[in-house]
């Protein structure tokens, strides 16, 4: 038997090592296949994940961290709390009602997506009010403990804690926005106890309740708020086991003098990673006879854990809490990385040994484990030694023309030489655009045939001629797609790229590129992270070919479509050997050679999306400034050179963007499209506050993340609330995102519905005048 050490994986991937969840998901949602086939590979999946990690030595398993779309909505099934427009009448709830809330259905649209804290990761916000009637009405916790179970794993369930549930959520719509959510708290928590009841019945030993929540700049209410919760809950959880898991920043001083005075705990999980000084706080200040679960393997990037560097972190730790009291942890949930090194067969072996995925870290986290218990694999250190000297000193890495011009941007702040206003006049004259232009966002639907045309390509299965042939063709059907739909400036519909930031990767120097490094971000969509390994530079043009040919097809005007720097920097796996915005600010100058040439090319409008420049946000204020200082100034450096009559537009989805509007008004773009439809138009609020915003602006007037095609009153119904706080010849009409994960079933009809929404408008306007 497996001797096991003191070793504990805080959650893991649950896509599978080829995506096969996400493939069944897919084939249950187009009705290819049935529950049961989805619950089998669920099934099969947990049980290799529970194999896995029982065979690595670990001794404190996670259970209940797998989901079929969010642990979010997982906890939100568990307390009953289904919007009503869900037609939910009870009992336990069903892949239907689960579904619905998360992808909307044929009458109802989803529930509200945003991203999981600083990360790529989504979930689905809970809805709640005061008249929300919470029940047990999913067994899922219980059911997955006892399954591992009966495969000989004892895990460790996991639920996301009350407050932070609490917390994370948002005001039904009819309710005010001024209401407590914390006042739901003694609602919720009789449900905690029910299942912590059938856990402990169940034969569990010990139970993680992950309280993320704890990393915020919280008030002293919030944070009494967690100590009245594990009052309530202390006689529940007598005769358990019981951690507290914290992630993604430091605590402060208060949260974490609230953390180890909560009662009925028995340890703490911290990320000694992304909080590197709460180690003082622990040093300070350790409540004897408590268990520390040291997160100091990294949950959130690729690169091998410095074993050595960790290692020594460990016995400082040891020294403070006892050696009988440590346990060696990821820093977070493994979700985050991909999933096996073992399956990369193309990246070279150099690369390959400065990288550890999901189950490399559970190897280091037990190699850490047994090193503290006095068994080190002394082989195992020396390896990883060799592998962190040779990236330190490998010359691909660095490349000085690079870092010299990086250095030279700091002297400037890269604002173009014209206001908005008189850019915007010079754009007009010469697009000679309508009211209320329409617009989509970028990407068109991506066929199979298209996916087969990209992978033969790949695999030197088609010629680079076919292979052109094929994608020009695809272009000339999306172009006369939007003639016949009568759309005011084009896309080429992106059909060469698959993947966002992995197009510009593949062509910049620095990256290197994963074949099965998938990572998932909301329900079945999953994202392959480019690794930025060294300098970025761009040796020749990435777009201008696919963007001329578009252009030459059609009279209107086509987009460039770009990423931009803080997004291709937020949507990778970074370098860790350098502050990040060295490496954003590589980046911007390598994207501003594109749009340049772009501009050269003829185009004249050209999108930079920022997508993820929300996501990269600090988690707690005090941080903000600086990072909005060099993610904005990093956007600006990308298009400063361009002449005024060149129209510059940028993209951002899926965010709270409302406390840093501040900040998008200073990256000075032309025109910015945003998600707002699936938000209950919470942007708009921002603008009835006051705030002025002199640029083109397109909030998403339908969500394309669910299948459900809206009409044109409702369409028209959204612009109307637009036109009430936003100035009509600003205003922008498309949707919230590409439309790629769509089907052309769907995307045909809900375009052609946004476009008869904007000509009604315009009527309307033309006849109020």
């Amino acid at each position: 038997m497996i001797q096991k050490m003191a070793s504990h994986i805080v959650g893991y991937p649950r896509m599978g090592p080829k995506r096969e969840l996400k493939f069944a998901l897919e084939s249950f949602w187009d009705k290819k296949s049935s529950a049961e086939d989805l619950q089998k590979v669920a099934a099969d999946l947990r049980s290799s994940i529970w194999k896995q990690m029982s065979d690595a030595g670990i001794k404190y398993i996670p259970s209940n961290t797998f989901s079929y779309y969010d642990q979010v909505l997982d906890a939100t099934s568990m307390l009953g709390a289904v919007p009503p427009r869900y037609g939910w009448n009870g009992g336990e709830i069903g892949f239907d009602t689960y579904f619905s809330m998360a992808r909307g259905n044929a009458s109802v649209p989803a529930m509200e997506m945003t991203k999981w804290f600083d990360t790529n990761y989504h979930f689905i916000v809970p809805e709640l009010g005061p008249d929300v009637n919470f029940s047990y009405a999913s067994h899922k916790a219980v059911d997955e403990y006892k399954e591992a179970k009966a495969l000989g794993v004892n895990t460790v369930p996991v639920l996301i804690g009350p407050v932070s549930y609490l917390l994370l959520s948002k005001p039904a719509k009819g309710v005010e926005k001024t209401f407590s959510l914390l006042s739901l708290l003694p609602k919720i928590l009789p449900i905690y106890k029910e299942v912590i009841s059938e856990l402990k019945a169940a034969g569990a030993s010990w139970i993680q309740f992950d309280e993320p929540t704890l990393v915020l700049d919280l008030d002293s209410h919030k944070l009494q708020a967690f100590t009245a919760a594990y009052d309530y809950l202390e006689s529940t959880l007598s005769g358990l086991n019981v951690l507290i898991e914290t992630y993604f920043a430091d605590l402060t001083a208060e949260a974490y003098k609230t953390l180890i005075g909560l009662k009925g705990v028995t340890a703490y999980g911290l990320d000694l990673v992304r909080g590197a000084q709460t180690l003082d706080l622990v040093k300070s200040n350790f409540p004897k006879g408590k268990y520390l679960f040291a997160g100091v393997v990294d949950g959130r990037n690729i690169w091998a854990n410095d074993l050595a560097a960790s290692f020594s972190t460990l016995k400082e730790l040891e020294a403070v809490v006892g050696k009988e009291n440590l346990v060696v942890s990821t820093s977070c949930s493994l979700l985050h990385t991909a999933v096996d090194l073992v399956n990369e067969t193309k990246l070279d072996d150099e690369i390959k040994s400065w990288l550890a995925f999901a189950a490399q870290k559970v190897v280091e986290v037990n190699a850490l484990a047994k090193a503290l218990a006095g068994q080190k694999d002394e082989a195992f250190f020396s390896a990883n030694a060799a592998a962190q000297a040779s990236r330190k000193s490998s010359p691909r890495v660095t490349n000085e023309a690079v870092q010299k011009a990086a250095a030279a941007l700091k002297g400037s702040d890269h604002r173009r030489a014209t206001n908005v206003s008189a850019r915007l006049d010079a754009q007009q004259k010469k697009l000679n655009l309508p009211i209320l232009p329409t617009t989509t966002i970028g990407s068109f639907p991506q066929t199979l045939e298209l996916r087969r045309v990209r992978r033969e390509f790949k695999a030197n299965k088609i010629s680079e001629d076919d292979y052109i042939k094929a994608i020009k063709e695809e272009i000339k059907k999306v172009v006369d797609l939007q003639e016949e739909l009568d759309i005011d400036v084009l896309v080429h519909g992106e059909p060469e790229r698959n993947d966002m930031v992995e197009y510009f990767g593949e062509q910049l120097s620095g990256f290197a590129f994963t074949v099965n490094g998938w990572v998932q971000s909301y329900g079945s969509r999953c994202v392959k992270p480019p690794i930025i390994y060294g300098d970025v530079s761009r040796p020749k043009p990435m777009t201008v070919f696919w963007s001329s040919t578009a252009q030459s097809m059609t009279a209107r005007p086509m987009k460039g479509m770009l990423t931009g720097p803080v997004t291709i920097l937020n949507w990778s796996f970074v370098r860790n050997d350098q502050p990040r915005f060295e490496t954003c600010y590589q980046i911007a100058l390598a994207i501003k050679d594109e749009v340049e040439d772009l501009e050269k090319a003829g185009i004249n409008v050209i999108q930079i999306d920022e997508a993820a420049l929300r996501e990269g946000l600090p988690l707690r204020k005090s941080e903000h400034a600086f990072y909005l200082k060099w993610a904005v100034h990093s956007f600006r450096i990308t298009n400063c050179g361009v002449q005024d009559t060149t129209q510059i537009h940028t993209h951002m989805c899926y965010s709270n963007f409302n406390d840093i509007i501040h900040s998008i008004i200073d990256m000075d773009a032309d025109v910015i499209t945003i998600e707002n439809s699936r938000s209950d138009e919470k942007l708009l609020s921002v603008f009835r506050e006051g705030v002025k915003y002199g640029a083109g602006i397109g909030p998403g007037v339908y969500d394309i993340h669910s299948p459900r095609i809206p009409s044109t009153e409702e369409i028209a119904d959204r612009i109307n609330k637009m036109l009430a706080v936003l100035e009509t010849n600003i205003l922008w009409v498309n949707p919230d995102c590409g439309l790629k994960t769509r089907k052309y079933a769907e995307v045909k009809p809900a375009l052609n519905n946004m476009v008869a929404a904007a000509k009604l408008l315009r009527t309307q306007l033309a006849s109020a005048k």
